[in-house]
């Protein structure tokens, strides 16, 4: 006797919906507000964790859903000036660079976030946005001279990735300096 040992399709549907039932019921006493400190005691935290202290960086939502404020008062978010410039991207290649191509013209070893350029300061803070959002980057490195003052490199820690970039008119955000 052949006997059909798998599972139809509305069962295993069926499964999956009682599996998120069950998910809910069990995460319904955390969602639901109420006297989270004395829920918090009954399961043997300390009620100071849920203590509400700076809410001036909070927002609450219908009452009862805190979420962060953005820090826009940091004065490093606020670009003294934009620029219209050509990105590229490099890499610590010889080719790319002088002899010791880990080491920036500021004296510091490459990483993520460090770019080139001749027209800024050494440790001015940018942003690119277009490209790359909010991410801070920072002038440590130089570039040749044939580039001219309105050109920036990214560094990247792959030569191929560098390539892949290519090069983007965009503009730049001078933070600080």
């Amino acid at each position: 006797m052949n006997t059909d040992l798998r599972c139809p399709a509305w069962g295993r549907n069926l499964g999956i919906i009682l599996l998120g039932i069950g998910a809910l019921i069990i995460a319904l006493p955390v969602l639901a507000p109420g006297n989270q400190a004395a829920e918090a005691n009954s399961l043997g935290v300390s009620s100071e964790f849920f203590a509400l202290e700076g809410l001036d960086s909070l927002i609450i939502i219908e009452g009862n859903s805190l979420l962060p404020i953005a820090e826009s008062s940091n004065p490093e978010s606020q670009p003294i000036q934009r620029i219209r410039v050509v990105v590229t991207g490099y890499s610590s290649t010889e080719d790319q660079t002088d002899s010791d191509p880990f080491i920036t013209a500021a004296g510091t070893w490459v990483r993520d976030g460090i770019v080139a350029n001749n027209y800024l300061a050494m440790g001015t803070k940018i942003r690119i946005p277009e490209i790359f959002g909010d991410k801070i980057f920072v002038v440590e490195d130089r570039m040749s001279w044939t580039k001219g003052n309105y050109h920036i490199d990214v560094w990247f820690p792959e030569h191929w990735q560098a390539l892949n970039f290519g090069a983007k008119r965009t503009y730049i955000e001078i933070l600080e300096s």
